[in-house]
């Protein structure tokens, strides 16, 4: 990792302000969920990171998606970004939302995922949005059919915000964590 791990004794307040938040909101069940994945460094930029895990917040447990809906868009693009640490957390997470864990391993694995009805129409909006960085008029018509206009802002804010996380966790080369199994075993 290229960040300094998190020292919990030695925080500014505003530190310790963003870390509070992380672990007392509606991560809370998750214990030491602040010092893992991107949080070190939303904690570590708090001006900044306040606002990220905030947003975050409110998409993960926020909205009207259905849970499946996210964490199918939530792999998608953590598979696109080949993104070790967000792949996993949120593969147990979209498996736990009934999405099936074959098909989630297809795509990690580099295969086209054989998802069904709004699952599929998840991946398809967030595929075209990561490939073509937009949405094809009958897909957008059809998000828009099945989610509403709202649910449909919400898939697009949810896929922007795991690009963010992505970035951070690949830029900072933040790893799994002890016992996780990496997704990607190939990438150097």
């Amino acid at each position: 990792m290229r960040l300094v791990p998190v020292d919990r004794d030695n925080l500014t307040a505003a530190q310790a302000d963003v870390l509070h938040q992380i672990e007392s909101g509606p991560r809370s069940s998750s214990p030491g969920i602040g010092t893992q994945g991107p949080f070190s460094a939303f904690v570590k930029a708090p001006k900044i990171g306040g606002a990220a895990q905030a947003l975050g917040a409110a998409i993960r447990y926020g909205g009207s998606l259905p849970n499946n809906v996210k964490e199918v868009a939530i792999c998608t693009v953590g598979v696109f970004y080949r993104a070790r640490f967000e792949f996993v957390v949120h593969m147990a997470m979209a498996v736990k939302a009934g999405v099936a864990e074959t098909q989630l391993r297809r795509m990690a694995a580099g295969g086209t995922p054989a998802f069904e009805g709004i699952e599929q129409l998840a991946f398809e909006i967030a595929s075209q949005m990561l490939k073509d960085h937009a949405v094809e008029d009958h897909s957008y018509a059809a998000g828009v059919s099945a989610f509403g206009e709202e649910g449909m802002i919400e898939l697009v804010l949810t896929v922007g915000y795991y690009c963010l996380i992505c970035h951070t966790l690949n830029t900072f080369q933040v790893p799994l964590e002890p016992g996780m199994e990496d997704p990607f075993p190939q990438k150097a």
